[in-house]
């Protein structure tokens, strides 16, 4: 088994590497789509932004482990990649534009519209998961 287990470290380590690449690119993509800055909230101990963020992060990487479980290429996980974050901007899109004060609700540290938000993010980030099949 251990053997293996070492013939299969490369593609392990170039998914999960790409997957961490992704992450990190939503991350930063997100946080600089939102008017506010989450991680200078975060670190105030603004809980808001936290779960706000935290919700967006966990939509994100749903479709992506569904992604790293099913596809056949590092190809594929940065497609899809690709396709869950910009769901993720829109759902964060949509979400203040239903929620109009959205800006100044989190920055004021105002935890039931992120929780909305999270919620929406977890939501969509499933759906879009269920989606991506093969």
């Amino acid at each position: 088994m251990l053997p293996k287990m070492l013939t299969l470290l490369p593609t392990f380590l170039a998914y999960l590497s790409l997957a961490v690449g992704l992450l990190a690119a939503f991350l930063l993509v997100y946080v600089n789509v939102t008017p506010y800055d989450e991680i200078a909230l975060i670190r105030q101990g603004n809980t808001a932004a936290a779960v706000s963020l935290s919700g967006a992060v966990l939509g994100f990487a749903m479709p992506i482990a569904n992604v790293i479980a099913h596809s056949d290429t590092l190809a594929d996980l940065a497609a899809w990649g690709a396709i869950a974050g910009a769901v993720q901007i829109l759902t964060y899109l949509l979400a203040r534009f239903t929620l109009p004060h959205l800006t100044e609700d989190i920055p004021a540290d105002k935890v039931a519209p992120a929780i909305f938000l999270a919620a929406l993010s977890l939501t969509v980030g499933l759906t879009n998961a269920a989606c991506m099949s093969y």
